[in-house]
């Protein structure tokens, strides 16, 4: 009896070693066929992160209307004469504007302030309205 023990203890013992070499033979076959885990991109060690940019608001158009003080082609400002202030407007005026717009010219100046200087979106020259004679 005790042979017929052992020898079944050694059969069990045979089949256990047997299934787990199998199992293990199968997982090496499906990790081989399994697709390789995609790689994660990472910075380079060298490239720095950038630091956020300021957002820009886009600049607010003022306007002013006024007699025209003066005139400087060569630096193209116009300086006006406004209700409550006096306005340097530096730039934006093309040559056909300073070349119509004279000292004395009542004009109505579109303009955006940044750091510290006026540019001109529009300068419209006032057309003078033309009063009706008396008597016609």
């Amino acid at each position: 009896m005790k042979k017929i023990i052992a020898l079944i203890v050694a059969v069990l013992f045979v089949f256990a070693v047997a299934s787990v070499s199998i199992a293990a033979m199968d997982m090496k076959m499906d990790m081989k066929a399994a697709p390789a885990p995609a790689k994660q991109e990472t910075m380079p060690a060298t490239k720095k992160a950038e630091p956020m940019k300021e957002m820009v608001m886009p600049a607010k158009v003022m306007m002013v209307t006024g007699e025209v003080a003066a005139v400087n082609k060569a630096a193209k400002t116009i300086a006006v004469k406004g209700e409550k202030t006096d306005i340097v407007i530096l730039g934006g005026c093309g040559d056909e504007t300073l070349a119509e717009v004279k000292a004395g010219d009542k004009v109505t100046a579109e303009y955006t302030s940044a750091d510290g200087k006026n540019t001109a979106k529009s300068v419209k020259k006032a057309v003078a309205a033309k009063k009706a004679e008396p008597g016609k």
